[in-house]
């Protein structure tokens, strides 16, 4: 072979080594050709990524969770949700709640917070401004006394529960042995009902003042069929200040004891009970507990040591 053949042939040898060598460098890879691998990361945008620590504005807010579930946040048009009741499940449960030391009364020590009432079918149990009933209660022994009052349909305020109701059938007849006649105003009050005329007086008068001679719903003595409005057979002064000094209150004031009631809201006791005087507004307790609160002119909040109450 001669010395140009053998050039020309090496020429040939070393183009076409040279042209396999840039091809297999410049084909893409596998994963590139998949598109799974990206150096700039833009595939990954919205995906997360598990080895980082979440984000503060990427956890679920609690408030967003709520929104749906409670059905106080579809109420009325343009109405703004309670944020008490949007409340998340998992709320630690009111530390004021508490059971009773005594049937019906509170802890002593505990004063100063809304308690519930761990025994609300006593016929001692405490109702005021600090005390509260479960909601929605209501007494499963209501039945209507055979007393007089000043209207004659067998509605919700006639009620009392079965034990008050005698005791008030037999103070309505001591009265009468005695001269006085008297009539009943209001006694049962549902928890709805207390809603309605509590929201009514606040609308007239303010909360502050309504708070004065009306119970918050869940506070009301009436809710727990013990208590009962009375007035003279006549209606007048019917649970109006003007009651106060009648044969009627002054007759109350002086016998209630006997049957198991007492004045719950005596006069010079606003400071300890949280409501103007009320002649007319009388709570059965039996007539030991009754007649130890007469006996000593104190209320019930002092005989249970539950003062002060709240306002």
């Amino acid at each position: 072979m001669s010395k140009t053949a053998k050039i020309v042939i090496l020429f040939i040898v070393v183009i076409a080594i040279g042209w396999g060598i840039g091809k297999y460098t410049s084909a893409p890879s596998a994963s590139e050709e998949e598109g799974t691998v990206v150096s700039d990361g833009s595939a990954l945008q919205g995906q997360p990524d598990a080895s980082a620590e979440p984000s503060p504005v990427a956890s679920v807010n609690p408030d967003e969770q709520d929104q749906g579930t409670s059905g106080n946040n579809t109420g009325a048009e343009g109405s703004t949700a309670d944020p008490e009741e949007n409340a998340s499940e998992n709320t630690a449960p009111n530390p004021t709640t508490v059971a009773t030391n005594k049937p019906g009364t509170p802890d002593s020590g505990n004063n100063a917070a809304e308690l519930t009432a761990a025994e609300p079918e006593s016929m001692s149990v405490m109702v005021n401004k600090q005390y509260k009933l479960p909601d929605k209660y209501k007494p499963s022994d209501l039945v209507y006394p055979n007393v007089r009052f000043l209207f004659s349909e067998k509605i919700e305020k006639r009620m009392m529960r079965r034990t008050a109701a005698g005791a008030l059938e037999e103070m309505f007849a001591g009265a009468k042995k005695d001269g006085i006649q008297l009539a009943g105003v209001s006694a049962y009050r549902s928890e709805k009902t207390q809603t309605r005329l509590f929201n009514n007086y606040v609308d007239r008068d303010g909360e502050e003042k309504a708070r004065t001679y009306s119970a918050v719903p869940g506070h009301s003595e009436h809710q727990t069929g013990l208590a009962i409005d009375i007035s003279g057979s006549d209606g007048k002064c019917a649970a109006e200040s003007c009651f106060a000094g009648t044969p009627e209150a002054d007759w109350l004031a002086s016998h209630a004891a006997e049957y198991g009631f007492i004045i719950r809201y005596p006069e010079g006791k606003e400071s300890i009970t949280g409501y103007k005087y009320e002649p007319w507004h009388v709570r059965y307790v039996g007539k030991e507990i009754a007649a130890s609160i007469a006996e000593k002119g104190i209320t019930l909040e002092e005989y249970f040591d539950a003062v002060p109450v709240s306002n």
